[in-house]
């Protein structure tokens, strides 16, 4: 999966840098084809890759992470 998203961004990148550089009747295609991949297919690839093993629980506020933050405050809090 690591392999493919940076295959698929090199493309992408690729494909921008030679639409902006070639003067062709088809580089508008080139840059919007680029951009299209990297929104539409990178970024949600790479999120997927990142978050699967995750649980989102832990990344929200509630009072449990609150007071977790708050003591870790207190510990880390050097005057």
């Amino acid at each position: 999966m690591k392999y493919l998203i940076l295959i698929l961004t090199i493309a992408a990148f690729t494909s921008i840098i030679l639409g902006f550089t070639l003067s062709v009747a088809y580089s508008e295609k080139l840059i919007g084809s680029g951009v299209a991949v990297l929104f539409l297919v990178v970024f949600p690839l790479f999120s997927y890759h990142r978050w699967k093993d995750k649980d989102p629980k832990d990344y929200m506020i509630n009072k449990e992470n609150l007071d977790k933050m708050r003591e870790n405050q207190k510990r880390t809090k050097k005057y």
